[in-house]
């Protein structure tokens, strides 16, 4: 067992909400040994091909992950992981954090094949298709964008891959929205967080509307020329805006998310060409982060 296998207690969080594997699949049993090997390679980057023994077939390691990317197992893997965290009260909903960061693009990311994407089986989950694969390209060269919402405990709560030029104030209300964590004792999942806090990129009328409209207080300072242009327009131009600065001391937040979210060189360093596939690529790396104590 490898240093940072899963745990029995980790693999027992995971066991139940699995898809049994049967056929083609193998034996239910070799899940745990496959999810290592997905989780050594999102972890060390290495290519597929180059997972070691212990883990078993890499195409077998390679495939499971492809397929569970598509039909979106590790969506609910994330979702199961974050409803035993919220049972036990380990989710700060205080202050919700909202940013991006940037990931360079390896060059075998790059050729993926122009082709519509194929009508799923009756009963199956359609996959994470985008025309642009999730790239964008910069000075920098081919670039992916990850915009996150993460929790007052350094763990995301809701992701958004975009290609790497988009900007970040039109993504955030995505990305709030897709905050949906499930409550086990029954009744709706939780998706709205008591505070939200953003840096200047997200000062926008849309956004602090869409904030209140659902009753989220937020920290979100203002540019200086959108104070200036509304201290011109008078009464019309509206109040101020808010901003408490102990709360945006708590900015910091998010960024150690990202921090520690891209010691994952696999996310840090994107070498898969679909862009569902480098979505669970980094939803893989984000239930790592909430299965650690």
């Amino acid at each position: 067992m490898g240093k940072a296998d899963l745990t029995n207690r980790e693999w027992s969080l995971l066991e139940q909400h699995l898809p049994p594997s049967g056929g083609r699949g193998g034996r239910r049993g070799d899940h745990r040994t496959v999810i290592n090997g997905i989780l050594f390679r999102v972890r060390t980057g290495v290519p597929w091909r180059d997972l070691p023994e212990r883990y078993g077939a890499w195409k077998t390691v390679y495939e499971r992950h492809r397929r569970w990317s598509a039909d979106g197992t590790w969506d609910q893997l994330l979702h199961a992981v974050q409803a035993e965290a919220d049972l036990t009260a380990r989710i700060d909903w205080g202050m919700v954090g909202v940013d991006s960061t940037s990931c360079r693009a390896h060059q075998h990311a790059a050729g993926a094949r122009k082709a519509r994407p194929r009508v799923p089986k009756q009963g199956a989950t359609p996959r994470n298709h985008r025309p642009d694969e999730g790239l964008g390209r910069s000075r920098g060269g081919l670039t992916s964008e990850i915009h996150l919402a993460s929790e007052g405990g350094c763990r995301p709560l809701s992701l958004l891959l975009t290609p790497g030029q988009w900007g970040d104030a039109p993504q955030m209300i995505e990305v709030l929205d897709r905050i949906r964590v499930p409550r086990l004792l029954g009744g709706r999942p939780r998706t709205r967080p008591d505070h939200v806090s953003g840096d200047k990129a997200y000062s926008s009328r849309r956004i602090r509307r869409y904030l209140r409209r659902r009753g989220i207080k937020h920290t979100i300072p203002e540019p200086r020329d959108q104070r200036a242009n509304r201290k011109r327009r008078g009464s019309a131009g509206g109040r101020p805006a808010g901003f408490d600065r102990e709360h945006y001391r708590r900015r910091n937040e998010v960024e150690r998310t990202i921090n520690r979210l891209k010691n994952s060189r696999a996310v840090a360093t994107r070498y898969d060409k679909r862009a569902y596939v480098f979505h669970g690529t980094v939803t893989a790396a984000v239930i790592r982060l909430w299965l650690r104590p």
